[in-house]
């Protein structure tokens, strides 16, 4: 059986992003910590090579593999989210200290982009109705922060 998690490449800073995520996404939990002493030294500390965690359902590997590369909105991560009040709560701890965008989205302060959601935008979008997913689009583009209830309304 096949099976797939995201790797996350980080410049020694693994654990602190997790910990930062964990903050406010239900269901982080850490699977395996693998150290070795040739991962980036922080602070005289030793620092885990990989970190194997779920994040809200997704398996992810968190690499700490120093600084020969970065994130990129090219490559973002997709918060669904069932309420405003989560919509909010992500989009305020994860643009803390990072980058907003149009459209939803933001660059933490690690680097890593993301989309904060509602969990009902596809419906929105992929609606029979005549025109509602212009529509949800045209209000999309207005937004930086998305207002779930003025999407669904469009």
């Amino acid at each position: 059986m096949q099976h797939s998690a995201i790797c996350l490449w980080f410049d020694g800073n693994a654990e602190q992003a997790i910990s930062y995520y964990s903050e406010v996404i239900k269901n982080v939990k850490i699977i395996s910590t693998f150290y070795t002493k040739t991962a980036p030294p922080r602070q005289g500390s030793e620092v885990p090579l990989t970190i194997n965690f779920e994040m809200a359902g997704i398996s992810y590997m968190a690499l700490n593999g120093g600084p020969a590369f970065s994130f990129s909105p090219a490559i973002s991560i997709m918060l669904l989210c069932d309420t405003q009040q989560e919509i909010d709560q992500a989009w305020d701890h994860l643009s803390k200290n990072g980058k907003t965008m149009q459209c939803g989205w933001l660059t933490d302060q690690f680097g890593i982009a993301w989309q904060i959601v509602p969990a009902k935008f596809n419906e929105w979008i992929l609606s029979a109705e005549p025109g509602k997913s212009d529509r949800v689009m045209q209000a999309m583009m207005q937004m930086v922060k998305l207002d779930a209830k003025t999407l669904e309304q469009a």
